[in-house]
């Protein structure tokens, strides 16, 4: 089991939280102030930034099958996000970061 840090549309009532389906919730969480998301249109991007906020979010465990579903969703292969260690209060899990330039895009700050 992997736990991963979900901040955007895969949280609980969002529209990819069918993704999670079969996965288990352990808490809602938020990251280190190094963070910042950003509004790409219907879904938040995630960079890392120097002038953060600590982002909200959940902390889900989720098996090997999970886990790949989320990366097709995530496009890690086509490089929109790479699944990395992220930082939170008190905690490291895994989690996606967005990886196209986010200039322009309306800041999202700490919560989507």
């Amino acid at each position: 089991m992997t736990r991963i840090f979900v901040y955007g549309t895969l949280k609980r009532g969002r529209s990819n939280h069918h993704c999670l389906e079969g996965q288990r919730f352990v808490a809602e969480a938020h990251t280190q102030p190094i963070y910042r998301l950003y509004d790409m249109g219907g879904y938040p991007g995630m960079i890392r930034d120097d002038n953060g906020v600590a982002v909200e979010g959940e902390i889900w465990e989720v098996d090997a099958g999970g886990l790949a579903r989320l990366d097709v969703l995530e496009d890690i292969e086509g490089g929109e996000y790479e699944r990395v260690m992220l930082e939170l209060e008190g905690d490291r899990v895994e989690g996606y970061l967005f990886l196209h330039d986010v200039s322009g895009r309306p800041d999202a700050g700490a919560c989507w």
